[in-house]
């Protein structure tokens, strides 16, 4: 049987599931939580295995972590959800719906992408050696984000989010983050963006490098019931680096009655 993760839940009502990055856990979507509770809305953000107190999973595969949000969502006992993705969560979110299409309301996807580089085994394994590089090297964690996270953001972030964003990556093991680096590169759900059916936002970042905008555009030109928006001087971390403006899109796009949005 599969162990349900680690999660947060605050308010009541329709169910928004929140999955986080590979540098992230439950408190990525701190800002959120609370603005989605006091909308009127049961805010869930999850800690993905092997963050938080999650128990790992193996293999970790999205295979894996799908199943892991499946058996979140069905313990939550909702009738339905909407998955709201950052990055490899958003990778996880696409995952779920091209598994168990029949659980998910609505879809929001946001600095992240349909598959993951190039379908170049050494261009991936370079990236993962890239990134492991000053863990070898007998960094930290925090250190790492500490580098890491300031490259990540545009020039309109708001301090106090790039601050969370640091801190949240500095509490990732780094057994996991190796895993989760190990998982992501084989992501390739592309064939499956025809046959997302339900309501779909795409939020990209204007400074974003990991899913830059014209990636998330020709990926919600892919997918029938989507729309895109490009949130102007932030980077891949849109949620924390303009929490109030991310709010703001969300909440629209949840209000939105399903028969508008067809």
């Amino acid at each position: 049987m599969m162990t349900v993760p680690a999660f947060t839940v605050l308010g009541g009502g329709p169910t928004v599931l929140m999955l986080h990055g590979i540098g992230g856990g439950h408190l990525s979507f701190a800002p959120q939580v609370e603005t989605l509770a006091s909308a009127g809305y049961r805010a869930v953000a999850w800690d993905m295995p092997g963050y938080g107190h999650s128990a790992p999973i193996e293999p970790y595969t999205f295979k894996g972590l799908a199943e892991s949000c499946i058996a979140l969502i069905e313990g939550l006992k909702c009738d339905d959800v909407t998955l709201v993705g950052h990055s490899m969560g958003g990778m996880v979110a696409q995952e779920v719906a091209a598994r168990r299409p029949q659980l998910v309301n609505k879809l929001v996807l946001c600095g992240t992408s349909p598959s993951f580089g190039k379908p170049d085994g050494d261009w991936q394994q370079e990236f993962i050696r890239q990134r492991t590089a000053p863990l070898d090297a007998g960094k930290s964690m925090a250190e790492l984000a500490e580098v890491l996270v300031p490259q990540m953001v545009g020039p309109g972030s708001l301090p106090e989010g790039v601050r969370l964003a640091t801190h949240c990556m500095g509490l990732v093991p780094a057994a996991t983050y190796r895993r989760a680096l190990e998982c992501i590169v084989t992501f390739d759900r592309r064939a499956n963006l025809p046959q997302i059916r339900v309501p779909t936002l795409l939020v990209a970042g204007e400074h974003d490098r990991n899913a830059p905008p014209a990636v998330m555009k020709k990926m919600a030109d892919a997918i029938t019931h989507s729309s895109f928006l490009e949130m102007k001087g932030v980077g891949h971390l849109q949620n924390l680096e303009a929490p109030e403006e991310f709010d703001g899109l969300l909440l629209n796009f949840l209000a939105l009655p399903k028969a508008l949005l067809h």
